[in-house]
């Protein structure tokens, strides 16, 4: 929580920083956009009005001129240079003013300097005149031709024409463009500003800050294009040609004139005006957010100290309770062996004896009984090791636990004695469970045994089924609830040192001799793997309640179908692939079953079995496999037999599958082991009669 604190104390304030940055971001290049356009506006008004003011001077002295003959005009050139001197010093921006003969020699200027052997006919300025009447030339930048010396201009110029319209010659004015530069740079204060005056051509007139050689702007390109795109004036992000600087500029074109001027900032000056906006903002927040991290980290710091003391406490505590498991580990191996190796005597101690050969025929039998006992003794042992350790396959079924109950109790009480009165609560109506009804039977006969043995045969046990809405170890109610089975007894009662351990595997107060400790271990087992669970409530002296809660069932019931047990027949011919990879196993099996009748083919794995089913599928009955195999499961062989082959019956057999306990039988008819003969001669009969139906049927 506090590494998750930490990181907010940081993320927190960089996600509004962010979003704080981002606002800031926009409505700075918002303002600056208005400030440009404001700027534009500026030089945009400036710049009209020295045109307009160039061209009416220019229209004023081609009116005083006109008529007059180039002699009259070279005859009175001191008079007339003296008027042109006049406009000239009227209007800072002119450098001054020319007039032309037809052939491009100056007549008159404003310098009082005309040189008439010196032609002009080449500048652009006059080269625009000649061929027709265009109005008001404005032409690129030029420097002075000697002798005459000075700053760079550019020609304003009008056509000179005679009464009947022939040309003859030029008025033409020199423009400064440090005028505008200088113009520029008094309204341009703002760091990043930036101006330029040019033609429609791209030819560039004017430019403030004047670095950079770039004279013509390339009108294939972004630049030209865009202009190109919208005449009249855009708002544009370029990258400057001649100095390559970022810059955001608006432009606008003169109206009348081919004269463009712009205005802008370079986008390093945008970006330094939010950075300094934004510092504000780190000015505050960074000392708040290092402030509020610092506290935490050293709640942190405090937190993993105490973290890892509780952590070396835990190890100590795992330590301990690792030493407790292996000596349940040990305790609970030492009772399966002591109880196997109990029942491995009596086997092989019967199969000496059945091997002497003048043995009488009862004592055979009896040593044949001996055997079949003490295998149904193991294998109820196995069972219940795998129901406590919830990995017995369980076989759910809907039935009533009342009557279960009820029925159950004529064997209860033969086991408990006469001297043990039983009482039963049942319900008026029926409560149904979904479990395995053979496991609830042995945990309900489990729980009685050892009531009997709590009060050492005499007493009262009282057995009654209730609801429940939830589970006592549960906080939520579950939407049906459960069935509750409780057995009262007015035992003993459980002493306090061992009421942790009654559930432990082989863990008993009773003598040797009297039992495994293995009852109520199953009853754990068989409730916890069922979706229930098992609560005792003791006193010493007043007795023990199990109360054993097992998920209800509620709605449309299934009615049980009709249990009949099949005789025990002969095979009849009936062809059965087994799959066993134990050949022990294996070949006692088809021995068995051929002794029995049956046609029976043995392979040991299913990749064999698959092989001979695609060779021989008419040929069999019945598939009888092992589950658990190497490589391909039984359960996974006979998914694939169902798939291809649909009518084939398939019958597996395992004495433990976790795939089983966990999923269930898939369908599937499942024969526990260890079986006895009569039982899979049962089973297969049942399978292979189903198919010869289904084939008569069809």
């Amino acid at each position: 929580m506090l590494q998750w604190m930490m990181a907010a104390s940081l993320a927190f304030p960089i996600s509004l920083f962010a979003f704080a940055a981002t606002n800031s971001w926009f409505s700075t290049n918002e303002i600056a956009d208005r400030e440009i356009a404001r700027t534009l506006d500026v030089a945009h008004e400036h710049a009209l009005k020295v045109f307009e003011t160039i061209d009416r001077s220019l229209s004023e002295i081609n009116e005083v001129i006109r008529g007059r003959s180039d002699d009259d005009l070279r005859a009175h050139a001191d008079v007339m240079s003296a008027r042109l001197k006049q406009v000239t010093d009227a209007l800072p921006q002119l450098k001054s003013v020319w007039v032309f003969d037809d052939r491009g020699r100056a007549l008159v200027n404003s310098l009082n300097l005309a040189l008439p052997h010196i032609d002009f006919s080449d500048r652009d300025y006059y080269e625009a005149h000649v061929a027709k009447e265009v109005g008001t030339f404005i032409g690129a930048n030029l420097l002075p031709r000697p002798p005459y010396q000075g700053a760079p201009f550019f020609g304003v110029s009008r056509r000179r024409t005679s009464d009947d319209g022939r040309f003859t010659g030029v008025v033409q004015a020199s423009v400064l463009p440090e005028y505008f530069e200088k113009f520029y740079s008094r309204i341009g204060r703002a760091p990043g500003s930036f101006f330029a005056l040019g033609l429609a051509d791209g030819t560039i007139l004017a430019r403030y800050p004047a670095s950079g050689n770039i004279k013509q702007i390339d009108r294939n390109g972004p630049i030209g294009r865009r202009i190109a795109a919208h005449p009249g004036g855009d708002l544009i992000t370029i990258i400057s040609p001649g100095d390559n600087i970022e810059r955001r500029i608006g432009y606008q074109r003169i109206a009348g004139y081919p004269i463009y001027v712009s205005a802008g900032l370079e986008t390093s000056a945008i970006r330094d005006r939010w950075l300094r906006a934004i510092s504000y903002h780190l000015i505050f927040g960074i000392p708040a957010t290092a402030l509020l991290f610092g506290l935490l980290l050293f709640a942190l710091r405090r937190t993993r100290r105490l973290n890892f003391e509780a952590t070396k406490r835990r190890e100590a505590e795992e330590a301990l309770k690792h030493g407790q498991r292996l000596e349940t580990l040990g305790q609970l191996t030492g009772g399966v062996a002591h109880d196997f190796n109990n029942l491995l005597t009596v086997i092989r101690s019967s199969v000496d004896l059945l091997q002497r050969p003048d043995l009488a025929p009862e004592r055979r039998a009896r040593y044949v009984a001996a055997i079949s006992d003490t295998v149904t003794r193991a294998a109820k042992l196995t069972a219940q090791l795998l129901a406590f350790a919830r990995r017995q396959t369980l076989k759910p079924e809907v039935f009533d636990v009342g009557q279960c109950v009820s029925s159950v109790t004529d064997i209860i009480g033969t086991l408990t004695g006469a001297s043990v009165e039983i009482v039963t609560h049942l319900p008026d109506k029926p409560l149904h469970v979904d479990a395995d009804l053979g496991q609830f039977e042995t945990a309900l006969i489990n729980i009685a045994v050892n009531a009997r043995d709590a009060m050492k045969g005499e007493g009262r046990l009282i057995i009654s089924v209730t609801t429940s809405e939830r589970l006592p170890s549960a906080m939520m109610p579950r939407k049906d609830g459960y069935v509750a089975v409780a057995l009262a007894d007015s035992g003993s009662g459980i002493p306090a040192d061992q009421f942790e351990r009654i559930f432990e595997p082989f863990f008993t107060t009773k003598e040797v001799g009297q039992g495994t400790g293995l009852g109520l271990s199953q009853v754990f087992g068989f409730a916890k793997q069922s979706g229930g669970e098992v609560v005792v409530v003791s006193e010493v002296g007043k007795g023990s309640i199990f109360t054993l809660y097992l998920p209800r069932v509620v709605g449309s019931v299934p009615s049980a179908p009709s249990v009949r047990e099949a005789p025990l027949v002969d095979g009849n011919g009936l062809s059965v692939l087994v799959v066993e990879d134990n050949r022990d196993v294996g070949t006692f099996a088809t021995d068995a079953l051929r002794e029995l009748g049956y046609l029976t083919e043995l392979r040991h794995s299913a990749e064999e079995a698959l092989e001979e089913l695609k060779r021989h599928v008419g040929r069999y009955d019945v598939v009888f496999s092992d589950v658990v195999m190497p490589g391909t499961s039984g359960i996974e062989l006979a998914q694939q037999i169902r798939e291809v082959y649909p009518d084939l019956p398939v019958v597996l057999t395992s004495g433990y599958s976790h795939v089983l306990a966990q999923n269930g039988t898939f369908g599937f008819e499942l024969l526990q082991k260890p079986y006895s003969i009569e039982q899979l001669s049962r089973v297969l009969a049942k399978a292979g009669n189903w198919r010869k139906a289904r084939r008569q049927t069809v």
